[in-house]
């Protein structure tokens, strides 16, 4: 007959054994784990400072695109203070032909008619900043979208 500790033994080294496999077994799934980590993460970081380049470098070219707006606007603004824009005559509302024009009303019709030029400036100007912010705005979508899905 086979002695009892015998058999004890033999469970013992069995389930001593299945003990330290499946230790060590979790040990390397971790250290396998924590290294993929690592990679991940740094593949993220290189990600993120891709972006960030990316980012920097719309805004900039947005601020570029704005300065010149601006820069136009500035420009079409002393333009118009000199009078060396004018509207269209066809386009002003005509006076009746019978009314006298006197010389302070061919003033404050200038000073009209450039507050009018002014506003149209200043609202297209406003305009150009606005597509340019879309088009920066679309820009750095398609640079984030492109970055993130790996087609760069």
């Amino acid at each position: 007959m086979i002695n009892p500790w015998v058999i004890i033994g033999v469970i013992c080294v069995v389930l001593g054994t299945y003990k330290y496999g499946t230790h060590t077994g979790y040990k390397e799934r971790d250290a396998e784990m924590q290294a993929e980590i690592a990679r991940l993460n740094e593949e993220s970081r290189a990600k993120e400072q891709k972006l960030a380049q990316d980012l920097n470098n719309t805004s900039s070219q947005l601020k570029e695109a704005n300065d010149v707006v601006t820069k136009k606007q500035t420009d079409l603004d002393a333009a118009i203070r000199a009078g060396r824009v004018r509207l269209n005559s066809s386009s002003c509302v005509q006076a009746a032909t019978s009314a006298a024009s006197a010389s302070g009303n061919q003033t404050e019709a200038s000073e009209s008619e450039r507050e009018t030029l002014r506003l149209i400036a200043q609202l297209a100007a406003e305009g150009d900043r606005a597509i340019n912010e879309l088009n920066a705005c679309i820009a750095a979508y398609n640079q984030v979208r492109e970055t993130i899905n790996g087609q760069r």
